[in-house]
């Protein structure tokens, strides 16, 4: 009974794969087959629409939005680093608030969200507050290049999402950011 039920069932997915599969279409050259006459009387029935006019596969094209294109600068460069005990944003980091600020004042239905980190240096909520200076800074750097309001929100992670873990200079210097973040959809 099993045996039966396998060779239905891998018979059905057989004539099924060849009942989807497709031929490829060539051009038939009029002078070398020598058939003009069977040619015009499929084209004139095929400009009348008495014929059945074989499937065409139409195969669409995904755009993928730039901000989540893995090789364009807006998915590569995200991050505002910041000095010490700093919210200032430095002139180093101009170009990235430049290319983000252009590309949301050309698509005003995108919104981002600026998340302010801290390193773990200080308090619990003065990192806090650390981390939303850092934000509303790059927020602000961004209407400078065209961005509104109503696209972007600034939030503080204060030391909460650290990007390294460490505790040295440079791990610290790693968490003291704002970073774009741009939907996943």
């Amino acid at each position: 009974m099993r045996k039966t039920i396998a060779a239905s069932v891998t018979s059905s997915l057989f004539l099924l794969l060849v009942g989807c599969s497709s031929t490829p279409t060539t051009t038939s050259n009029t002078a070398a087959t020598g058939s003009t006459a069977a040619n015009s009387s499929t084209s004139s029935s095929a400009s009348t629409g008495s014929a059945a006019k074989p499937a065409e596969t139409a195969v669409s094209t995904v755009v993928v939005p730039a901000y989540l294109d893995p090789n364009n600068a807006l998915s590569k460069d995200r991050s505002v680093f910041f000095d010490y005990n700093d919210f200032g944003v430095k002139p180093e980091f101009n170009n990235l608030v430049s290319l983000h600020g252009k590309f949301l004042a050309q698509n005003p239905k995108v919104a981002i969200r600026v998340e302010g980190n801290a390193d773990e240096r200080g308090s619990v909520e003065y990192n806090l507050a650390l981390g939303q200076k850092r934000a509303q800074a790059v927020v602000n750097a961004l209407k400078v290049y065209g961005a509104q309001d109503n696209q972007m929100e600034a939030v503080s992670w204060g030391e909460e999402k650290p990007r390294a873990t460490g505790h040295t200079e440079a791990d610290f210097a790693q968490n003291r950011r704002a970073d774009v973040v741009y939907p996943t959809k």
